[in-house]
């Protein structure tokens, strides 16, 4: 089990009057045990000022289930299909206060490990907003994970997924570090 705290952090509908976003996010590791990351830009349009790596999800609609949403976002990022009582255990919650210039607030990530075999990855259901942001993907070992150069989101997340390799799933959710 890694170092985070544990949080209760139930999988049920999002409380969208307590964040100004809720995402669902996936922590999608294949049958070799490599996560997928997707590459972002820093900032819009601008290159220059660096990337980071995140894994696949997105927001949560109002009144839709965490698990809903991080299958729909699943889908429509990566290609692959997997109905809601599918979906791996929910391993991890991060959230704090961003300032992200489109929106400002108090911001919730909730992860879901999910196991699969090896694919070809799907990006024809990106939304414009990842078309222009998001500049590539990749899977990652632990040890590549573990010597990334660029930033990798969420903190956290080499000892979290060296511990759910290694079978060790959190009962509850762990609470990893706030990036921003």
């Amino acid at each position: 089990m890694t170092r985070a705290a544990k949080t209760p952090a139930g999988d049920g509908a999002a409380k969208q009057e307590r964040y100004r976003r809720r995402s669902a996010r996936v922590l999608l590791v294949d049958d070799s045990e490599r996560i997928l990351l997707f590459r972002f830009l820093r900032e819009r349009g601008r290159p220059d000022l660096g990337h980071f790596w995140i894994t696949p999800g997105g927001g949560v609609d109002g009144g839709e289930d965490l698990r809903a949403a991080a299958v729909r976002e699943l889908r429509e990022e990566t290609g692959l299909a997997v109905a809601p009582d599918e979906l791996g255990p929910h391993v991890a919650v991060t959230s704090g206060y961003a300032d992200l210039g489109w929106a400002r607030g108090v911001f919730r990530d909730d992860f879901f490990l999910h196991r699969t075999a090896a694919y070809e990855i799907d990006t024809s259901g990106f939304q414009t907003v990842e078309r222009t942001q998001i500049t590539g993907h990749r899977w990652w070992t632990l040890d590549e994970l573990r010597a990334a150069d660029e930033p990798v989101y969420p903190l956290g997340l080499p000892p979290l997924l060296a511990d759910l390799l290694a079978g060790r799933v959190p009962d509850e959710p762990v609470r990893l570090p706030w990036h921003h």
